[in-house]
């Protein structure tokens, strides 16, 4: 339960589970009579099953693997974990270096290279989080891109009426 909402909050989480990454229209409707806007917006955060079943847990962390922020996330710490790959020399192009680098420094170097500073672009660690940004990319916007096809094939907005309101317009 959220802090600050009553005992009935998670019964309405669970309730409003099933529509909260679903395409929300918004309230405004085109000027013709149209179809509204489409806007892709997650209105509640999903909240942590603390005694879930098995698919609840799973469901709860795969929303978090999914979301958009986690995958801001991700890339942030994919070009932080590259700064290494840049700055130390790395064994794929000169092992010379490496040795050298190892023989300068006797305390860190061999923690370095136990952890994969030396080799970072195939580091598992480094493979672990390009592969889990890549699973949060598909699973973040497979379920946008019907929104995003419908949009770019529909009919663009009608233009304004009196463009002689708009400051830029020029008339030619």
């Amino acid at each position: 339960m959220s802090r600050g909402r009553g005992p009935d909050a998670s019964r309405a989480d669970e309730d409003s589970s099933a529509t909260r990454h679903a395409p929300a229209v918004s309230a405004t409707a085109s000027a013709d009579g149209q179809t509204p806007d489409v806007l892709w917006s997650e209105d509640t955060k999903p909240t942590r099953p603390i005694r879930g079943s098995l698919r609840e847990m799973a469901r709860y962390w795969w929303r978090q693997l999914t979301s958009m922020r986690t995958a801001l996330i991700l890339l942030f710490l994919l070009a932080l974990a590259s700064v290494p790959g840049s700055l130390l020399p790395q064994k794929s192009l000169s092992q010379a270096k490496v040795n050298g680098y190892i023989a300068q420094h006797p305390t860190l170097g061999p923690w370095l290279d136990r952890l994969g500073f030396f080799n970072v672009f195939s580091a598992p660690w480094y493979a672990a989080i390009y592969l889990l940004l890549f699973i949060s990319l598909i699973g973040c916007l497979t379920p946008r891109i019907a929104v995003y096809w419908k949009a770019l094939r529909s009919a663009p907005p009608p233009a304004p009426r009196r463009l002689q309101r708009i400051g830029e317009y020029d008339s030619v």
